[in-house]
């Protein structure tokens, strides 16, 4: 009874998983290419908005390269999710303690922190590459890292060295089947 409430519990955060995937790169590159519609029913900002440049002011070349540089990021995490996603399905199946399922939990935390890691590195070149076209000294370079950023990167870390206790436990729970 428990376990399958357990793998029905599993099969919906794999489903919510993969909801949260599409809408997540939908949000964002939605937010660019109609800032209006998105600004009245939610507050996202992107890179443009906190430069305070309207989006649909930009040549449509810089526009698309905006959009690309805000993807990145979402790319490295929507690839962390995938593994979320394929973590949830082997946890419906039963398969708590497998080496697989440590594996992409693994996967999972080091996603986190290259989704972290991109979203550093992006955020100056979108400012830089949203200001180009502007006069000397009126080209801006925005970095910044904050307890957002921080906080990810300590939970990513912690997601990691849990998966690798759970891959330690495994190879214990494998060694021990093969003594009983």
């Amino acid at each position: 009874m428990k376990q399958d409430r357990i793998a029905q519990t599993s099969q919906r955060m794999a489903s919510v998983t993969m909801l949260l995937l599409v809408a997540m790169l939908a949000f964002n590159i939605g937010s660019w290419i109609f800032p209006d519609v998105f600004a009245m029913f939610c507050d996202i900002t992107n890179a443009a908005t906190s430069l305070d440049i309207k989006p649909d002011s930009l040549p449509l070349w810089q526009l698309l390269g905006a959009i690309v540089l805000s993807v990145i990021p979402f790319l490295a995490l929507g690839y962390g999710l995938y593994q979320l996603r394929a973590l949830f399905k082997r946890y419906a199946a039963g398969e708590y303690f497998s080496p697989e399922a440590a594996i992409l939990l693994g996967r999972v935390g080091r996603s986190i922190a290259w989704w972290v890691v991109l979203g550093v590195v992006c955020q100056p070149l979108s400012s830089v590459w949203l200001t180009m076209m502007r006069g000397v000294g009126h080209r801006i370079i925005n970095v910044g890292i904050g307890t957002n950023e921080v906080v990810s990167l300590f939970i990513a870390a912690s997601i990691t060295v849990i998966a690798r206790i759970l891959q330690r436990a495994s190879e214990v729970d494998a060694e021990n089947r093969q003594f009983v």
